[in-house]
């Protein structure tokens, strides 16, 4: 283990003055920046769910002053630094200053850790083994992003807090019982983020069931590599020659169709919003991007999925997994009803989810990859988001 500071005492927190993140950082936890170069942990309350579970937020900082904070509701990132062409580091995940916030607006899943099943499930049902499960639909006819109770919005426990050999980490951990939101098996989780040295916010999670199974975890954040404004000036490269088209419900039709001539070809850098609203019956159905690409890479090897560049700051983002997929969405959604950080309203294409998972819908399309967990097998699924300028 790398010689660092740790401070996990809540009481700590009132001693810092100041904070890092420009965009609104939550105010239970104070900058680290006060303990100079060293990277490290400060953790402090958050508040209570309506149950009265306690909540933590805990903030990781590397040696460049980069800073990660994560709320043990949900695993949300509530707040990530990124520096611009010219060294100084802003927020530029969309959230909420306070738990209640996210409690009380749970739809957009900010920065939330999701699961059991990322994305939608057709009708809210599934045959597994020659059984016939059927979940809560909570998205019209469909099962979305676990249901009504997914892992968004449950208080994972803390297994470790400290520094690793790639920078600071949090491990949490949740175990979904049998029967939850109407999946099988008790599937118990464990969630490592890191805070790398190389400006790299990383989530390992690995999974195993004691009955099979179906899972696909992913991380929820929406990026604005701005920190305010809508995001269709952002370049967006994903590196994928396919995507899985939709019908009126949001459910892949199975067929892998190519970008190529579409609305959906970022195989080159392009402006998000060229053709966010072009006559293109797909766009229609999401109002925009809400859509699954099939990434060229090898299964299971974790390679570089998209990358995004905001010309103005000059940061850039690279998003890698080890998922065949990944899901773009263009917070269609956002209607400037909400007010985030600092008071900011969280406008329509005010940012953009890049969630590394499987295909949606998955269990029920037999050519797409398989999402069924194996009783004694573990499932992975890596996901890092690296920053830097140009």
């Amino acid at each position: 283990m790398r010689t660092g500071f740790k401070l996990i005492v809540a009481a700590l927190a009132a001693l810092f003055a100041g904070s890092s993140i420009a965009f609104g950082a939550a105010p239970a936890v104070a900058s680290a920046s006060a303990a100079g170069p060293e990277d490290g942990i400060l953790s402090a309350p958050f508040g209570k769910t309506p149950s009265g579970a306690a909540v933590e937020l805990y903030t990781l900082r590397n040696k460049h002053g980069m800073e990660a904070h994560i709320a043990t509701y949900g695993g949300i990132v509530t707040a990530l630094t990124a520096p611009d062409r010219r060294g100084q580091y802003a927020d530029v995940v969309l959230g909420f200053d306070k738990l209640d916030d996210y409690i009380a607006h749970p739809a957009p899943f900010f920065g939330a850790m999701v699961g059991r099943y990322a994305n939608r499930i057709a009708h809210a049902q599934f045959t597994l083994d020659g059984v016939i499960y059927n979940l809560v639909a909570n998205d019209g006819p469909n099962a979305l992003h676990g249901g009504p109770v997914g892992f968004d919005k449950v208080v994972w426990q803390v297994s470790q807090a400290d520094i690793g050999p790639k920078g600071p980490r949090l491990v949490l951990m949740h175990t979904s019982p049998d029967g939850d939101q109407g999946y099988p098996g008790a599937l118990r989780v464990t969630a490592t983020y890191t805070l790398q040295e190389d400006d790299a916010l990383r989530l390992d999670y690995a999974a195993t069931t004691d009955r099979d199974t179906i899972v696909n975890l992913t991380q929820h954040s929406y990026f604005n590599l701005r920190g305010h404004g809508d995001v269709l000036g952002h370049l967006l490269q994903i590196n994928a020659d396919r995507y899985t088209p939709v019908d009126d419900t949001e459910i892949p039709t199975g067929e892998l169709r190519p970008v190529a001539g579409t609305p959906f070809d970022f195989r080159q850098p392009t402006a998000i919003g060229a053709h966010i609203d072009d006559a293109d019956p797909q766009i229609r159905i999401g109002h925009g991007y809400d859509h699954n690409w099939v990434l060229r890479k090898s299964a299971g090897a974790l390679g570089l999925a998209a990358t995004v560049y905001e010309p103005e700051t000059g940061r850039v983002l690279e998003v890698s997994s080890s998922a065949p997929g990944l899901q773009f969405y263009s917070a269609n959604g956002l209607d400037g009803s909400l007010k985030g950080k600092g008071g900011a309203t969280l406008a329509r294409r005010s940012g953009l989810a890049l969630e590394a998972e499987s295909y949606p819908d998955s269990p029920n399309q037999p050519k797409f990859p398989s999402v069924i967990l194996k009783a004694g097998k573990t499932y992975h699924n890596t996901i890092v988001f690296r920053f830097y300028a140009r």
